[in-house]
């Protein structure tokens, strides 16, 4: 039998492809964190796959490198007066790590939120949250490389701009009681979910950075202890409620004032923080629960892990 040149080239660009396909690697769903007692509060990620962890257990932040499952210990507990981490956000435009530090036992240093070095982890700068009873709870950042942060117990939302020494208040309003996670819709958009009332805000920021009005956003179902947040597209986010669901926030209507929600994952056991890098939208088991309530302080949370389901375009 006589074949065409055209017809070898394509039977073998065909297996090629074939070959391909059938050697590629699965995508990864599900990583085990190493130790006991982690408690990871918050997650985030780096546009190459790269996973970051906080530990509020062990007071370290935890690396994953791309297409791996084994979390390493990257930044050190104490690191630059690293105390117990909450929110973990990872700012590549910045080249900074930012970490919300916490001195929840009244040990070591103030709460502060502190910012590392992207690639090496070295610490570059610490800015002590301002009054007391203070909670830095997550962290965002905008387009000019202005932080914003989250304080949980003064219900408001605290800036630190470009060279600046000190963190300011950018808002403070009574729709932000337990002001939690946060993340940028367009560049002058913050949005804010609280933790203990299931409310998720909007801040419009004016040109010197602080909020011009709080608005309650109409939300499709209610949120169930809203936590983590994590900007996915135009007016669409991700966020992790702490009933163990992760799910995606679609702003619609007049004003983008209606908040559809639809869940992605669910059935998992107190779920703090979410992240998306590579197609993958990631949520991570923080099992608080067992640490901050009595019935179950004493008992064995068992491993910690993080889940990964493929991020819906739409």
């Amino acid at each position: 039998m006589r074949f065409r040149s055209n017809e070898i080239t394509l039977g073998s660009t065909a297996l090629i492809v074939w070959a391909a396909i059938a050697s590629a690697a699965p995508a990864i769903t599900e990583i085990t964190l190493p130790g006991t007692k982690v408690f990871p509060e918050s997650i985030t990620s780096t546009a190459d796959g790269t996973l970051i962890v906080g530990s509020l257990g062990h007071g370290n932040v935890m690396r994953i490198a791309p297409g791996k499952t084994m979390a390493e210990e990257w930044i050190k507990p104490g690191a630059g007066g690293l105390n117990q981490v909450l929110g973990v956000f990872a700012d590549e435009a910045g080249k900074s790590l930012w970490v919300c530090s916490n001195n929840l036992e009244n040990k070591g240093e103030a709460t502060s939120v502190m910012a590392f070095d992207l690639k090496t982890g070295a610490p570059k700068g610490t800015y002590p949250l301002p009054g007391d009873g203070v909670l830095c709870n997550d962290i965002a950042v905008a387009d000019n490389g202005t932080a914003y942060v989250t304080d949980t117990r003064q219900g408001s939302v605290l800036m630190l701009k470009p060279g600046s020494k000190g963190l300011q208040i950018a808002a403070k309003d009574p729709l932000l009681a337990g002001a939690d996670g946060l993340a940028f819709g367009e560049k002058t958009v913050l949005y804010v979910n609280s933790v203990t009332t299931g409310k998720l805000l909007r801040l419009d920021l004016g040109p010197d950075g602080e909020s011009k009005s709080v608005i309650d956003l109409k939300l499709s179902r209610p949120l169930d202890r809203p936590d983590g947040l994590r900007t996915i597209g135009k007016n669409r986010l991700l966020l992790a409620e702490n009933s163990g669901k992760m799910t995606i926030v679609t702003f619609q209507g007049p004003k983008l004032q209606n908040a559809v929600i639809k869940t992605i994952k669910e059935g998992l056991e107190s779920t703090p923080g979410v992240t998306a890098t590579r197609g993958m939208a990631w949520i991570v088991e923080g099992k608080l629960n067992y640490r901050n309530d009595p019935a179950f302080k004493d008992k064995d949370p068992g491993t910690f892990k993080m889940y990964a389901v493929p991020l819906p375009k739409n």
